[in-house]
């Protein structure tokens, strides 16, 4: 096996193992909501102005899937929709109180992941940072010229 080979698979079983692990206490925090849902609020919470295409863009999903969730979310209490005054064709979305508990929750947890994994993270240096963190920008760059030379958005299927 070559080493692209080697970082393809090492990459996916790390992020396996991190989603493995992690899900069962995210399930238990956070019942009655889905990944998605929750990180959906995470976003809303951390972007001002969110909006159906700002969502979509990001979590590489339909529009018409994003109007779904965030339907979803507003039925749940989570989410409310509002308009600017000199804009009344856009809907932006933001969270209620009872969002800001989950997105809390939420963080807590991520919060908790970082101190068991920090032991690890310690032991890394700022090089061996930048290298990571360059690869990862190359790599995503590469991707997205992929996408865009295959004629396909991936946020619009």
């Amino acid at each position: 096996m070559n080493k692209e080979d080697q970082v393809i698979i090492g990459f996916r079983d790390v992020f396996n193992k991190m989603v493995w692990l992690n899900k069962f206490k995210m399930e238990g925090s956070l019942k009655g909501y889905t990944s998605t849902e929750v990180h959906c609020i995470e976003y809303i919470g951390r972007h001002v102005d969110s909006n159906v295409t700002k969502l979509a863009e990001s979590f590489y999903m339909t529009s018409g899937a994003i109007s779904k969730l965030t339907k979803k979310l507003i039925m749940k209490g989570l989410i409310e929709s509002y308009q600017k005054p000199d804009n009344k064709k856009e809907i932006y979305f933001r969270l209620t109180e009872q969002g800001k508990a989950i997105d809390k929750i939420h963080e807590d947890l991520h919060r908790e992941f970082q101190e068991r994994d920090k032991a690890v993270f310690e032991q890394v240096t700022e090089k061996q940072f930048d290298s990571m963190l360059s690869f990862l920008e190359t790599y995503s760059k590469h991707l997205d010229a992929e996408i865009k030379k295959q004629g396909i958005d991936p946020k619009s299927e």
